[in-house]
């Protein structure tokens, strides 16, 4: 595995902590972010703190904090209609809010609601639940349309953009499931056997690759999108909780809970080299990657000596 020194020209380069922006009074671990459809809202899903918490990134403050929803876990982005999408896993809810922050739709019956992803060619919503279902959401009406059986709970999942496929993490079954959305049926599953845990996901269609990240031990699994075959392996930042595949510069990102940031650049579908620990903070495992600003925010819980907060790191070209 290739190193580099914590004072590398790439980490003062390319990755900056431009600001942390507090989150004063949210307590316990942070679940999943998304962004609005105006770029400039951040939401957070405080899952131990049940609330979700909104942040206006122009001015960098919290502008409003949710309350009463049981573990938010998952947060996904209706952009036709400017839709935050928020499941919460205590109360098995899918819930919808306005950019008011009003909630003008909800969906009961998804017990440990967890992972939200939206299609917004066919305007459906996909959210993991259950003891292993992926449930498909008309996103206008808030009506369930149909449950896709998996074998375990699922964890990260990826649609395809150029496809007709998901990808979905299904950890407790050491297995990736494939799942055509036409037929709404697993087509196929991948065992994963080189690692276990595996959560974190990301997709590179291009190169047609499928990042898994897997905690015991903490590694990023490199498989062939059209067979499952593992190409590359990679040892990364421990419990990591987010993956992403930055495209225009073909870096990967992975934030880990043991408090850090993995980077890694793509020489070619198969070899693969990181450039760089970042280091961050215990339990900061979850964050989110906005291509179109080139920033990464990571979301740190509160500790014995600092508050919640969330940082902001931009990405050079």
């Amino acid at each position: 595995m290739a190193t580099l020194n914590c004072a590398s020209a790439f980490a003062q380069e390319r990755v900056k902590l431009e600001r942390s922006i507090p989150l004063p009074g949210v307590k316990g671990r942070m679940d999943h972010l998304t962004l609005d459809a105006t770029g400039t809202r951040l939401w957070i899903a405080a899952l131990e703190n049940n609330t979700v918490e909104a942040i206006d990134l122009s001015a960098g403050t919290r502008i409003k904090s949710i309350d009463s929803i049981k573990e938010p876990q998952g947060v996904c982005l209706s952009p036709q209609s400017n839709r935050v999408i928020v499941a919460s896993g205590e109360d098995g809810m899918l819930r919808a809010f306005d950019d008011a922050f009003k909630l003008v739709a909800s969906l009961k019956g998804l017990d440990d609601a967890d992972n939200v992803r939206f299609d917004a060619g066919e305007k459906r919503v996909y959210v993991g639940f259950g003891a292993g279902a992926i449930g498909v959401i008309d996103a206008d009406k808030f009506t369930k349309l149909a449950e896709i059986k998996l074998d375990a709970h699922p964890e990260s999942f990826q649609l395809e953009q150029k496809g007709r496929r998901i990808f979905v993490n299904v950890p407790k079954a050491g297995q990736i499931a494939v799942i055509d959305r036409d037929k709404r049926a697993v087509i196929a599953t991948w065992p994963v056997t080189e690692a276990k845990a595996n959560y974190p996901m990301a997709l590179d269609e291009e190169h047609k690759r499928l990042f898994v990240v897997c905690r015991k031990p903490a590694r990023i699994l490199v498989l062939d999108s059209d067979s499952g075959k593992g190409v590359a392996t990679l040892e990364c930042c421990g419990d990591g909780d987010d993956l992403f595949y930055d495209s225009a510069r073909k870096l990967l990102y992975v934030s880990g809970g043991e408090g850090c940031i993995s980077v890694f650049e793509q020489k070619d579908a198969d070899h693969y080299q990181l450039t760089h620990r970042i280091a961050t903070v215990a339990g900061a495992r979850t964050s989110l990657f906005v291509p179109e600003t080139s920033r990464l925010y990571l979301a740190v819980p509160h500790g014995a000596d600092h508050e919640a907060e969330i940082r902001e790191y931009s990405i050079q070209p």
